[in-house]
């Protein structure tokens, strides 16, 4: 018999100014983390009003990739390897901190000035152990470089990893999958039988899960071999994710992610020595470090 998944509750809600709330879904008491996941915030939805916009300073990360997937809306990325690249609705935007990175997330000047609707999910990724200190890159793959899966009554992207016999060309470091289901009502559509570790995240409609009844920004999550199939009971659209489980604990303190202790003391007084670099373009501000 498939495990039964565990409902994950609510998620806890930060404000990041201009009236732009995400919801905090993991870590959690009761998941940590699935598969390498180990950080999913579900951004908005939110309604800028002109002149307005999202203004994340400069800030670091060491252990972790971030990926960020928009349904709606536009940020300006901007990090110390010199990268530049509007992140828009359908492509995927993976940096990899490794040993470090700082990097900031703005409305483009566009979108400010016109103001616009923002709506979608950044994760962190944490690295193998052994891929903990490689070297900080960024990379922008357009909508149309990933895998499309239709089946009847569904349409789904994979946006990174592996699933549903396909592989999508984003550069990962461990077994995972991340991919975004749009389900008509009745439509069935199993998690993917390579992964060992499971998590569904509905944004919009109403799905059964196992035993679970998931409404819009509910999740669950499953470990174990032979996750159950997710059923829409209306018109949904839903995250699927995990991977296989991670080499051992990791430490999160602010945006550091390590399987040492040590390392994330490191990285504190790196940041606070600004040895982290300049984010060409944003070098007037920076989040300082939390005391």
């Amino acid at each position: 018999m498939p495990s039964q998944p565990t409902l994950i509750e609510g998620g806890r809600l930060h404000d990041l100014g201009d009236g732009f709330v995400v919801r905090r879904m993991l870590p959690v008491l009761m998941a940590r983390h699935i598969g390498p996941f180990v950080f999913y915030d579900h951004m908005g939805p939110t309604e800028f009003a002109p002149g307005k916009g999202l203004d994340v300073r400069p800030h670091p990360h060491i252990g972790l990739a971030t990926v960020t997937w928009l349904f709606e809306g536009s940020i300006r990325h901007r990090d110390t390897v010199g990268s530049v690249a509007d992140i828009t609705p359908g492509a995927v935007n993976w940096m990899t901190a490794g040993r470090g990175i700082a990097h900031s997330e703005r409305a483009p000047p566009d979108a400010r000035r016109s103001g616009q609707r923002m709506h979608g999910i950044q994760v962190w990724v944490a690295l193998p152990k052994k891929d903990e200190e490689v070297a900080p890159e960024f990379h922008h793959h357009e909508a149309a470089s990933l895998p499309r899966i239709r089946k009847p009554g569904a349409e789904l992207v994979l946006i990174a990893g592996t699933a549903y016999g396909s592989e999508s060309p984003v550069k990962v470091f461990a077994p995972m999958f991340f991919v975004e289901s749009h389900l008509d009502a009745g439509t069935e559509v199993p998690l993917p039988d390579e992964h060992t570790e499971h998590g569904v995240h509905v944004i919009e409609g109403e799905v059964t899960w196992g035993d679970l009844n998931l409404a819009a920004t509910q999740m669950a999550v499953q470990t174990g071999e032979g996750a159950p199939t997710v059923r829409a009971k209306t018109a949904s659209r839903v995250m699927l994710f995990g991977g296989a489980p991670l080499d051992g604990e990791r430490h999160l303190w602010w945006n550091f992610v390590s399987s040492s202790r040590e390392r994330i003391e490191q990285a504190k007084a790196d940041w606070q020595a600004q040895r982290f670099g300049k984010v060409a373009g944003d070098e007037e501000e920076f989040i300082p470090l939390p005391t």
